[in-house]
């Protein structure tokens, strides 16, 4: 048995929306009335695998539905993209086209990935469509609320429409890319590698493997800087191994965790964790009543086993010796305990 299959040890339910969450999410703008659900996406007549460049098989397969389905299937789509991008102007629809439908057969959420393009410049993007998973939505939005990142997403009743994250998946850039940077360049992929997996570690996503991230790079002046991006946030509060939201515990990441070794001495890691503490704090703190109302719905909720509470709940007791966890009697409890306590220090700092 693997690290991973020890420390993820059950198949992670998908958990429904709640009346809190579905209030919070059409508050914000999040919930709107879709013309297609995932489940109508289920019903295609055939696929092919997808290859990559080096004709591997990417786990994905292109759907193919019948005619008179297709035309329907390809308008509605058409119509959650003018949603998701724009306000739902239906007049740039004639301009738009689906290029692909393609469903992914690895994985809990099981996504279909729509590549749509623009047939007067050949612009095209990509956006998903899920199964709506409560765990899925709290991560979501977490990671527009405390992320440098912001998030594009609707739900509506059991589907899950997100935007695509650009970048280069985790494993592809370590494997290929990564042994091509210049040791300046390994410097700073360290520096962002520390402040990713601290952010993560500290709103409790887990099962960042180097597939579940994206880095992007980004030309600045005479320079390219990386940037470090979560894409999977089905596991958002829901294990009770603590290791499972620390990335170095992760094989797929040990080499990125080696490099860390190499590229930084302690007390600039130590740095980096204080800074993006810092900024998690800030963001709160700049946005108190939605995170405020996030964490009551999480605290009202149920996205994980009662002995994965208890378990976390130890681990936490442990490592930062707060015997507030003890009071804790679900998951948005433990991660309001755990934001309050960065809030908490950043203050105290602040007022010296």
């Amino acid at each position: 048995m693997s690290l991973e299959e020890k420390l993820i040890s059950k198949k992670k339910p998908t958990f429904p929306i709640s009346k809190s969450l579905e209030n919070f999410l059409v508050k914000h703008n999040r919930s709107t009335v879709i013309p297609i659900f995932y489940n109508d996406l289920l019903r295609f007549q055939g696929s092919v695998s997808v290859y990559d460049k080096n004709d591997e098989d990417t786990l994905w397969v292109r759907t193919f539905y019948n005619e008179f389905e297709r035309k329907e299937i390809d308008l509605s789509l058409k119509k959650i993209y003018t949603l998701l991008h724009s306000d739902g102007n239906e007049n740039t629809i004639p301009f738009l086209n689906v290029d692909a439908i393609d469903f992914c057969t690895f994985g809990n959420s099981k996504p279909f990935r729509i590549k749509v393009r623009n047939i007067l410049n050949d612009n095209f993007t990509y956006f998903y469509v899920k199964k709506a998973d409560a765990s899925r939505v709290y991560g979501l939005e977490l990671e527009h609320l405390l992320s440098p990142y912001n998030i594009n997403y609707l739900v509506y009743k059991d589907t899950l429409i997100e935007e695509h994250i650009s970048g280069i998946p985790g494993d592809d850039f370590i494997h290929n890319i990564l042994p091509k940077c210049t040791e300046s360049e390994k410097a700073q992929i360290a520096k962002e590698f520390v402040k990713f997996k601290e952010r993560c570690f500290i709103r409790l996503l887990g099962d960042m493997r180097s597939y579940n991230y994206v880095i992007t790079p980004i030309h600045d002046f005479d320079q390219i800087i990386y940037k470090i991006r979560a894409i999977d946030f089905d596991q958002q509060s829901f294990e009770g191994n603590l290791k499972v939201y620390n990335l170095q515990f992760l094989k797929e990441n040990f080499k990125m965790v080696e490099m860390v070794g190499r590229k930084l001495e302690n007390s600039s890691i130590n740095q980096y964790k204080v800074e993006e503490r810092s900024y998690i704090a800030k963001r709160m703190i700049s946005s108190p009543d939605r995170t405020a109302q996030l964490i009551n719905c999480m605290k009202n909720d149920t996205i994980s086993f009662p002995e994965n509470v208890e378990l976390l709940k130890k681990y936490l007791i442990e490592y930062v010796h707060d015997v507030k966890f003890k009071e804790n009697k679900n998951m948005g409890e433990i991660l309001e305990t755990i934001l309050e306590f960065v809030k908490r220090n950043y203050l105290d700092i602040s007022a010296k």
